[in-house]
């Protein structure tokens, strides 16, 4: 199965929003994702949240779930409501965006859930971003944008294969060293690394969708 979220960050693009919609057997919008969704006029099937910030809970005829616990965010919400219908993959829109706090929690969020599913990323009109596994291929153009980062404040043993700016078996650590403005050469991408959480970021492109 394969889940959309929605949740309260920056707004998607309607296009995007409709993309994703309809490549997902369940849209889930997490609290204020909600009042985004029907305003562009994508119903999700599920609310779900502490609840404070949506304000259609009288006129929603789809799934409402009140979830009060204030120990985790909305995103943790939606996704452990994620993890009980068995979801394979999970497409996160509004994770990124407006108050740095949450986008940085959520990238937190993202790390402690990354292992429950076969694919998690966050999607915004600019950018996919992923955790990798240790070896990882992918093909995408020439010239194309590729970002890494290291999420667990270090990552041992990088070695990539074709960017513009290999590394071989090299480290990248917070404050130090990171791989942010790369770009694809010729042919696929291979990138594997030996330790660590990280973060890979692409500018988005219709087969990422």
């Amino acid at each position: 199965m394969r889940i959309l979220i929605l949740a309260n960050g920056s707004e998607p693009s309607s296009g995007l929003l409709g993309s994703l919609r309809e490549k997902c057997d369940r849209f889930v919008a997490a609290d204020g994702g909600g009042n985004t969704a029907l305003k562009m006029g994508f119903p999700p099937d599920t609310v779900i949240g502490d609840l404070d910030s949506f304000s259609h809970s009288g006129d929603f005829d789809g799934e409402l779930i009140r979830d009060p616990d204030q120990e985790t965010n909305d995103l943790e919400k939606a996704l452990v409501f994620a993890r009980s219908l068995i979801a394979a993959r999970v497409d996160v829109l509004g994770a990124t965006g407006k108050r740095i706090d949450h986008t940085l929690k959520n990238l937190s969020v993202l790390q402690q859930f990354d292992p429950f599913f076969d694919t998690l990323a966050f999607y915004d009109d600019l950018f996919y971003t992923r955790i990798l596994p240790r070896d990882f291929s992918l093909s995408l153009p020439p010239g194309h944008l590729v970002s890494l980062f290291p999420l667990s404040g270090k990552v041992e043993g990088v070695v990539t294969q074709g960017l513009r700016y290999p590394l071989n078996n090299e480290p990248l650590e917070n404050g130090r060293r990171d791989g942010t403005s790369n770009e694809t050469d010729e042919g696929p991408i291979r990138i594997q690394h030996a330790s660590g959480t990280l973060l890979f970021m692409t500018a988005l492109a219709p087969d990422l969708l």
